[in-house]
């Protein structure tokens, strides 16, 4: 029998050496087989869901995977919260039930991403080694019972996870129908137990090398705050010294960094190279614990979780609200930004949450528009939470598609449709991303010395933010969000509505862009302090004063609106208001605010001053949407952007993408009403693959449109 089998194993890898001349690299199970194993890749675009087979008896697996598929779902995602099933005590490791999952859903055409289990360390671990669990900033140590309870600090918690890691990516590594990892889920908290406290003082020491330095840049001569000695600073996120609070929010990032690269490694050196690595970053897309850009810099491909609600900046709404399309696509962008290249939404709900203060259901259609808004604005691939609805735990009235018998749910035939059309589009799609010539910049280090002193609390510089988003994608059709350290060199025309902290090297980067034609616009609040969150010596916009031809004499948080006039129109002012002094002659006041009882009284507003082809301009002020609007037209059109190929009405969204030698736009209807549009040539209906001159929309209507790339 012995002998049998080692002449089928022979027989079978002889089969396999063309594959691995190919690939480079060997499927793991596919020698005792008569049958050559196809490795996967990952779909075209990518439809799937959150699905936790160690949940549910083994018996009841075929029937919904036999949904899946009949929905068009072609993904899974399975395991990120299985660590009490993947080893259900130490050293104890039970990865059969996994595969056999995988093995199941590969029957029915759905490939796997995992994700490592991270985020929930099991009851037998927190019971033997406490001191991997997380302790708030008030001293409080988290208990068992939740998940987020570890500590990223801890040594002994990081070499537990690399252990589960390794051991799955020793048996799923080569496994031909993974196609992804998903480390941990939803990076959150940072911890203040004395391992993680002495970590932060390893850290600024070796970035500041002496104390001295250190006090130097933090100014600590003011309230005595000197330090002679590392473990003398405090770590806090209350009110305190600027350049500590910016240092910590850098440390919390390197921390996560360092938390995720230990994973990355391990993968990378089982896994084969076409298994691509993920994290799936919630908070709505703008959470800012740490700076999400460079997490996303280790990473094959990054992911976000799109939950909607009115509280995206009110946190008392979380979850409430139906999609509004600016904000959602701001985020889209956003994430799009962190890599400068497409991405995936690894959670979006189908249909509702169950944490909101309202947990309202999204309308009909509403979910279907949802996903393809997502596309748009370059999503390839949509992941919803969940398949089934939980019988036990925290978010059992969760939405899911199917209940917790396994029966669909109302939302399941919206969700068969959208995949229906996934699958047609797919191919269309593939390779092709959005181009856009504006780039607006979102800086964390910026973000968060103005949430450190907002001076005002009606100054929402998130909100602000959306209001410049808004005017510019009306304008446009399409806006990048990039931060500060990306090449910007491609844009005609780049905003940054809060640049707070510039230091020498970033004012100079910014004025060769203007010098070599660029247009760049600062808002309020630009270049007060620097790389250390401390105030500029001069004046702002600070190191880029002297290329604006310009200062700001004064800032002044406003109770009640001021109006302004000038070049670009009239209009209010609201929240916040600066000063502002010309110091050359060829400095234009493009802006200046009306006769009043106050210190802004007939002082300018804006200021532009032209350098060769391009330009700098200085908004001092926040203003009311309808002026904001009309400003962004003239910004665009001073930078040479064409206007969007597609003339829609309000409440009409459309995304471009581009590649492959088409341009293919993804229109959606988000007004209440049916809405015809006419096209400025024939296209194709991807969908129907009929050719168009006009379409018609109803609410949360789509359609998709190609062209060949007109070349002028």
């Amino acid at each position: 029998m012995i002998a049998d089998r080692f002449k089928n194993y022979m027989k079978s890898f002889t089969r396999l050496i063309p594959i691995l001349l190919i690939y480079g690299f060997a499927t793991h199970n596919a020698c005792l087989g008569n049958e050559i194993t196809t490795l996967k890749s990952v779909p075209h675009l990518m439809f799937g869901c959150a699905w936790y087979p160690e949940q549910w008896p083994e018996s009841e697996w075929e029937a919904d995977l036999a949904r899946m598929q009949a929905a068009g779902l072609n993904m899974v995602r399975i395991g990120e919260f299985a660590w009490s099933s993947l080893e259900p005590s130490e050293d104890d490791y039970e990865l059969d039930w996994m595969e056999r999952a995988i093995t199941a859903a590969a029957k029915h055409g759905i490939v796997t991403i995992i994700g490592t289990p991270t985020d929930t360390p099991p009851a037998w671990m927190t019971s033997k080694y406490p001191e991997i669990l997380r302790v708030a900033e008030d001293g409080t140590q988290l208990q068992h019972g939740s998940r987020r309870h570890f500590s990223i600090g801890s040594e002994k918690y990081r070499t537990l996870c690399k252990r589960i890691v390794g051991q799955l990516a020793m048996r799923f590594g080569h496994n031909p129908d993974v196609v992804a990892w998903q480390i941990g889920n939803e990076y959150t908290e940072d911890s203040f137990d004395p391992e993680s406290r002495a970590r932060f003082h390893r850290w600024l020491e070796k970035k500041y090398n002496t104390l001295e330095e250190l006090n130097a840049n933090w100014g600590t001569a003011y309230w005595s705050q000197t330090y002679t000695n590392w473990n003398q600073i405090p770590m806090t996120t209350g009110r305190a010294n600027p350049g500590l609070l910016l240092e910590y929010k850098r440390f919390v990032t390197d921390t996560w960094r360092d938390f995720q690269r230990d994973q990355i490694e391990v993968l990378r050196k089982h896994a084969d190279p076409r298994q691509i690595t993920t994290t799936n970053l919630g908070g709505l897309g703008w959470a800012n614990r740490f700076n999400r850009q460079l997490i996303a810099a280790d990473l094959d491909i990054i992911s976000w979780d799109e939950y909607l609600g009115a509280g995206w900046f009110d946190k008392t709404k979380n979850g409430t609200g139906h999609l509004d399309p600016i904000r959602s696509g701001a985020s889209h962008d956003l994430v799009r930004g962190w890599k400068q290249k497409n991405f995936w939404v690894m959670e979006m709900p189908p249909g509702f949450v169950d944490w909101g203060s309202v947990s309202n259901a999204l309308d009909p259609g509403e979910t279907r528009a949802m996903a393809w808004h997502a596309v748009g604005h370059g999503a390839d691939g949509i992941g919803f939470w969940q398949w089934r609805s939980a019988l036990n735990g925290q978010e059992q009235y969760h939405g899911s598609i199917v209940g917790p018998d396994g029966e669909p749910l109302p939302i399941y035939e919206e969700i068969a449709k959208t995949g229906a059309e996934f699958i047609k589009a797919g191919p269309v799609l593939d390779n092709t991303q959005p181009v856009s010539e504006v780039a607006l910049i979102h800086d964390y280090d910026s973000r968060w010395a103005i949430e450190f002193n907002p001076f005002s609390q009606r100054y929402d510089q998130m909100q602000i933010l959306i209001e410049y988003y808004r005017a510019l994608r009306e304008a446009t059709q399409s806006v990048d969000i990039i931060t500060p350290e990306m090449d910007i060199s491609r844009y005609k025309l780049v905003v940054a509505p809060n640049l707070n902290l510039i230091s020498t090297a970033l004012a100079e980067k910014l004025t060769k862009y203007v010098r070599s034609g660029g247009h760049l616009v600062l808002g309020p609040r630009s270049g007060m302090k620097n790389e250390f969150n401390a105030l500029n010596r001069g004046r702002q916009p600070g190191p880029l004063a002297t290329a604006l031809g310009c200062r700001v004499e004064q800032y002044y948080a406003l109770i009640g609106d001021l109006s302004v006039n000038g070049h670009w129109g009239s209009g209010k002012v609201t929240i916040w208001a600066e000063r502002l002094q010309q110091v050359t002659p060829d400095a234009e006041v493009m802006l200046q605010y009306d006769i009043g009882e106050n210190w802004l009284s007939e002082k300018p507003a804006a200021i532009r001053r032209r350098q060769g082809e391009g330009s700098i301009t200085y908004l001092g002020a926040v203003l009311d949407d309808d002026l904001m609007g009309r400003i962004a037209f003239c910004w665009v059109k001073e930078a040479g952007i064409s206007s969007p190929i597609i003339q829609v009405p309000r409440g009409i969204k459309v995304c471009r993408r581009i590649g492959n030698g088409d341009e293919v736009f993804i229109i959606l209807n988000f007004s209440p009403g049916i809405e015809q549009i006419t096209l400025p040539n024939t296209m194709i209906n991807v969908l129907t693959n009929v050719e168009v001159t006009s379409v018609t929309l109803r609410r949360f209507d789509v359609v998709i449109l190609k062209r060949k790339i007109k070349i002028n």
